[in-house]
């Protein structure tokens, strides 16, 4: 039988509402499951089962005199462990001790907490969310759901693996180069990289964005009409007119849409990544949409740039450590940021320059179209104890040639689970929009949804 911790978010609040099921009866199940997939996948860093019933059982109550703060009261959801939870540590995935400890939530903890939302726990992350898996320092491995030999991705390993694990409907993953994407992509997830600004961080940061990780683009929509709403404290934000989450899906029909199967730079597509994407666009057009090639736009120079960019910033971060603290961290990043310490001054201004160069060219080249079609990665899940797809720290990141460039830009990019290789192994399309269009991007994810097919689909109830 399909445990209640795997129903939709508009399952449970209908449940609540008419009394068939209690936030606390859906937390037992949560738990349940979290202490029995906990040993092998490892995705919660900050877990307290006393907390959570504590939590459900308030909600219940509110339920019962008819005052829940929100139609998803009692749902539950989990956050990434470097989304502030006032009093909870933030050790950013590594191991080096004594941790800062959060002084006050975060704005995407805060609109949670003020729709009632059950937090599950604090989800695991690769040392300084610098690696596209869920090897840490501090966590060891956390593995795929779908199957625990493959990786979770990162860097928001433990929430893509929390979400397809049944963990609850709702999770919030961070994403400044494909953190929240490709474990959506290598676990057949939802997984929006929103606007830039559009869900307001505590810490922002150049590309850096928060965004929801949930089996489908419903209990995505759902979660974004929760988070999705200014926030003082991000003081790099932007207004964005009212966005309409209600969960309708829209046929891409009269759109022109791009179809990048090219990324310029980074690993070459896997031929059955490749076919699977081409079958997605057909889908487009066989909709009634107008799909149309689109050339590499980002050069080779311009990622490696800006991951040389992210190496200083990381070694300046290194650097600052004692000799004892710097023993402790993943040698794989010691070995990657180290390298920063090669360029010059000079250097490290051009290559933060390309930060404004991806950007440029990114939206240069998708201003033509309301919609552009491309793989998240060039690459399926790769074994759970690798710490990247490409094995050698001094390497450029080529597998993130496809998400990176959203993320400088600011505009949305949605993964969303497109087809399965032939051994199991997910792939997600990307779907990307012009900044602010998020909503609409979303309506038509949920259309791609329902017209992909069922050999693209993920049978949730047999991930146990």
């Amino acid at each position: 039988m399909t445990s209640h911790a795997s129903l939709d978010a508009a399952a449970l609040g209908a449940h609540y509402a008419d009394g068939t099921l209690t936030p606390s009866a859906v937390a037992e199940d949560v738990i349940a499951r979290v202490e029995s997939r906990e040993p092998e996948l490892n995705a919660l860093y900050l877990f307290d089962a006393a907390q959570v019933r504590a939590d459900a059982a308030a909600s219940t109550e509110r339920w019962r005199t008819g005052a829940p703060l929100s139609p998803f009261d009692g749902v539950p959801a989990t956050v990434k462990e470097n989304i502030a939870r006032a009093g909870q540590p933030k050790p950013a995935g590594t191991a080096i001790p004594n941790p800062p400890i959060a002084a006050q939530n975060a704005p995407a903890t805060d609109r949670l907490l003020e729709a009632g939302a059950i937090i599950v726990g604090s989800t695991t992350m690769p040392d300084w969310g610098m690696l596209s898996s869920g090897v840490s320092s501090l966590h060891g491995i956390t593995r795929g759901a779908l199957n625990p030999a493959h990786t979770s991705g990162g860097s928001s390993a433990g929430a893509g693996t929390a979400a397809a694990a049944g963990y609850g409907p709702f999770h919030i993953g961070t994403d400044i180069g494909g953190s929240i994407r490709l474990p959506g992509s290598w676990q057949g997830l939802t997984a929006l990289k929103p606007s830039e600004g559009l869900i307001p961080l505590d810490a922002p940061y150049v590309g850096r964005v928060a965004g929801p990780m949930t089996r489908t683009a419903a209990d995505a929509m759902r979660l974004m009409s929760i988070v999705a709403r200014p926030d003082p404290r991000d003081y790099l934000t932007r207004p964005y007119a009212e966005m309409d989450w209600t969960p309708e899906p829209l046929s891409p029909a009269g759109l022109r849409v791009g179809l990048q199967l090219d990324a310029g730079s980074g690993l070459p597509v896997e031929p059955e990544t490749r076919a699977i994407i081409e079958s997605a666009a057909a889908r487009f057009a066989d909709a009634g949409a107008t799909v149309e090639t689109l050339d590499p736009f980002v050069p080779a120079a311009v990622l490696e740039g800006l991951v040389n960019f992210w190496r200083s910033r990381s070694f300046a971060d290194y650097e600052a450590l004692s000799a004892e603290d710097r023993a402790v961290v993943l040698p794989f990043i010691a070995e990657w940021c180290i390298a920063g310490a090669e360029f010059s001054a000079a250097q490290t201004v051009r290559n933060r320059g390309m930060i404004e160069e991806m950007a440029r060219l990114t939206r240069a080249a998708t201003q033509p179209f309301d919609l552009v079609l491309s793989p998240v990665t060039p690459v399926a899940a790769f074994p759970a104890e690798d710490p990247m797809p490409i094995l050698d720290p001094l390497e450029t990141m080529g597998h993130i040639s496809f998400t990176a460039p959203y993320n400088m830009s600011g505009q949305p990019a949605v993964s969303i689970g497109a087809g399965v290789q032939r051994d199991g192994r997910t792939v997600g399309l990307q779907i990307a929009s012009g900044i602010g269009s998020d909503d609409r991007l979303m309506r038509v994810a949920l259309w791609f949804e329902g017209a992909r097919g069922g050999d693209a689909e993920i049978d949730w109830t047999q991930v146990a």
